[in-house]
């Protein structure tokens, strides 16, 4: 018995390692790529490079201008962070402790725009942000994600805090504290995995990004995202394909290392917050 279980469990291994590397062979194809000769790339795009060209990250480095890039997706994603915690926590916490129809209406009204396809609205997006001076400016581009963010964060925020008793808020209640008091000091605290699986997500998505960014600050060099920059090195008529992928294997680096630091909170919380309530 004990060794028909040692053999299933192993067989699980192999089965799950082997997903994992068809999830992982693009990165490491990106990587190669990366390393090599744009005569090699052109000969054989599957093959490892015959000679490691770190060269190409050096070029790269210095004409994208990368720490220029890294500065405007930081502020960027910083920016979105912040303002999909801060509004989706208090907007979820309020409407799980209201018990109306009004409540679960709005519930639904800020969870509904999930099922919008961005492509639909991308062009009244782009009016709107222009009429409000947001346009051509990481700032502007930050605050975006808010509204794009907000409907997914409510949900996971919404399902987590019906979980916590509402004991803790009338015990504080008690004690004299405020509304906003109550949910900084006590509620937000016990947030935390869902916060951290919050954050991956989005980081994920904001840091790595291409369609928004390319409508709203492709204009201007000083206000172009590291995806885009990747985008810069393939052209209509020429390609540089190895410079492409060094500019794309740059950008994602930063968020893969975010995703592994925080990756033991991303089941825990997406779990908690579908599960309770």
């Amino acid at each position: 018995m004990r060794s028909s279980n040692t053999a299933g469990r192993i067989i699980g291994e192999v089965v799950m390692i082997v997903i994992a590397l068809l999830f992982l062979y693009p990165l490491f194809l990106a990587i190669f790529n990366s390393l090599k000769t744009f005569q090699e790339v052109l000969t054989d795009v599957i093959a490892l490079p015959k000679h490691l060209m770190f060269a190409n990250y050096s070029y790269v480095w210095k004409f994208i201008n990368y720490p220029r890039l890294f500065l405007n997706n930081f502020v960027i994603t910083v920016l979105g962070l912040l303002g999909i915690i801060l509004v989706s926590s208090v907007a979820a916490y309020k409407l799980s402790r209201t018990r109306s129809r009004l409540s679960m209406v709005l519930y639904f009204l800020c969870i509904m725009p999930m099922l919008i396809p961005f492509q639909s609205i991308m062009l009244t997006v782009l009016k709107t942000a222009q009429f409000l001076h947001l346009s051509n400016s990481t700032w502007g581009l930050g605050l975006l994600y808010w509204g794009f963010g907000a409907p997914l964060a409510v949900f996971i925020y919404h399902g987590f805090v019906k979980g916590i008793p509402r004991e803790l808020d009338e015990s504080a209640t008690i004690d004299g504290a405020s509304g906003f008091r109550l949910f900084f000091s006590i509620i937000f605290p016990l947030l935390k995995s869902v916060t951290a699986t919050i954050i991956i997500i989005d980081v994920m998505w904001i840091w790595n990004d291409f369609l928004l960014p390319l409508l709203m600050v492709n204009g201007s060099p000083t206000t172009k995202t590291l995806t885009l920059a990747a985008y810069t090195f393939v052209g209509q008529y020429t390609s540089d394909w190895q410079y492409a992928m060094t500019a794309m294997v740059m950008a994602v680096l930063p968020s893969i290392i975010v995703f592994i630091i925080l990756q033991k909170y991303v089941v825990k919380g997406v779990v908690a917050g579908a599960v309770k309530g």
